[in-house]
């Protein structure tokens, strides 16, 4: 009996072990199979995936094409990530060669628009031309801004701030072109606060240009949005909320400058007005965020008109209550393209701009400035660091940022 009683547990015993060596084969080929999944290859080097296909005994072939990936970058594979791998399987991994320069017709001694708005009203019916809300088509509907910002987007324009523009940084992907939005008068429609929320954060108008801006960097994160406000005294004529408008702007990525405090038109008052107009301005945006604003002035009515006139250096530098400022770029209305940081044409210390409105493609309007840039404007090699450009364009440069110098 107790022989039998043996036997049995043996045999239980050897029941257990079979078992047990079962769910270890088992476990072992779940793990095997777990390390025969495909990894992603996109962020690895040439060597790390020659590396990989060596391991799993792969036929690794490497493809070159010429796009808009740095050079070597591997940017696609043939095998899915996750895919189950076995031995002998061919894996292609495609290899960039770097950026063809000829075929983008990468170009940055090219021409940059920078936009003049002011207000942005959201009426359907107006009288005039497109989507001039006034006869000289200053103001423009937020129906038509909409259609222009979609305009420029799908035109190969991205995005980038006037602070950097006037200093030379230029970082826009391979292949299109910068573009500058900036706004005059500090008018409430840019950026209209309908109240606040349970946090004390305001509530903007989603149809005044800030609310506007926003859903486009919700729909089009590449786009890079951003733009400049040039203000008056007023600032943004909602004094309740001036810092917290103010600072939120700063914080979402856009920019704050000068239009002087009363609109003055510098070609009729002293030289010791133009330094209070000018002063009292930055002194105020000071007070609200200070170090955060941009030290450029959009001139009201665009003047004066020359750089020559008595006021203009006032403009540039003054002392106005004890509080010295400097002023490194001017805005004029203008009417059209302004030249490249790199060409050596560019002035940024008395800078074009293209009135945004509509006027049947005559008389420097949006259709008209932008066919004239099919031909001269600026297309991006994608990298701040370089300025490329063809070699018949090479005596236009003039590198006084000192960047590297690619030709083709």
């Amino acid at each position: 009996m107790k022989r039998k009683l043996k036997i049995k547990r043996i045999i239980i015993l050897i029941f257990v072990l079979v078992i047990i060596l079962a769910l270890i084969c088992l476990l072992n080929h779940k793990k095997e199979k777990v390390n025969n999944l495909m990894i992603d290859l996109t962020n690895k080097t040439i060597a790390d995936a020659q590396k990989y296909a060596s391991e799993n005994k792969l036929n690794l072939k490497i493809e070159e094409q010429n796009n808009n990936y740095e050079k070597d970058k591997i940017f696609k594979q043939s095998i899915e990530v996750n895919s189950e791998i076995k031995e002998n399987d061919d894996l292609i991994i495609y290899i960039s060669k770097g950026i063809d320069y000829e075929e983008l017709k990468v170009d940055e001694s090219g021409n940059v628009p920078i936009m003049m708005y002011h207000g942005i009203h959201n009426i359907t019916d107006n009288e005039y031309i497109g989507g001039n809300v006034d006869k000289d088509g200053y103001q423009r509907t937020a129906e038509a801004f909409k259609k222009d910002l979609e305009f420029y987007y799908n035109s190969g324009y991205r995005m980038i701030r006037l602070n950097d523009y006037v200093n030379g940084i230029i970082d826009v992907e391979a292949g299109y072109s910068p573009i500058i939005i900036t706004f005059d008068d500090g008018l409430s429609n840019n950026i209209k606060v309908t109240g606040l929320d349970e946090n004390g954060n305001i509530i903007i108008d989603p149809n005044c240009a800030i609310g506007i801006l926003e859903s486009f960097k919700q729909k089009y994160p590449d786009f890079n949005v951003t733009a400049t406000f040039f203000v008056n005294g007023g600032l943004f004529n909602q004094s309740e909320y001036n810092e917290k408008i103010l600072n939120w702007l700063i914080d979402n990525g856009y920019d704050i400058g000068n239009h002087s405090y009363s609109h003055a038109d510098f070609t009729s008052i002293s030289k010791e007005k133009s330094v209070q107009e000018i002063g009292s301005v930055y002194n105020l945006l000071d007070k609200y965020i200070p170090g955060k604003y941009v030290n450029i002035v959009a001139l009201p009515f665009g003047s004066p008109y020359d750089k020559s006139h008595t006021n203009f250096s006032s403009i540039l530098k003054g002392i106005y209550n004890d509080k010295e400022y400097n002023t490194i770029a001017t805005l004029r209305v203008g009417w059209e393209a302004e030249y490249s940081p790199f060409n050596k044409l560019f002035d940024k210390t008395f800078l074009k701009r293209i009135r945004a409105y509509d006027n049947n493609g005559k008389d420097f309007d949006i259709e008209m400035n932008f066919k004239i840039l099919e031909n001269n404007r600026f297309i991006s090699d994608g990298d701040k660091n370089t300025i490329t450009i063809p070699k018949d364009k090479e005596t236009l440069i003039n590198n006084i940022y000192d960047l590297n110098i690619e030709t083709y």
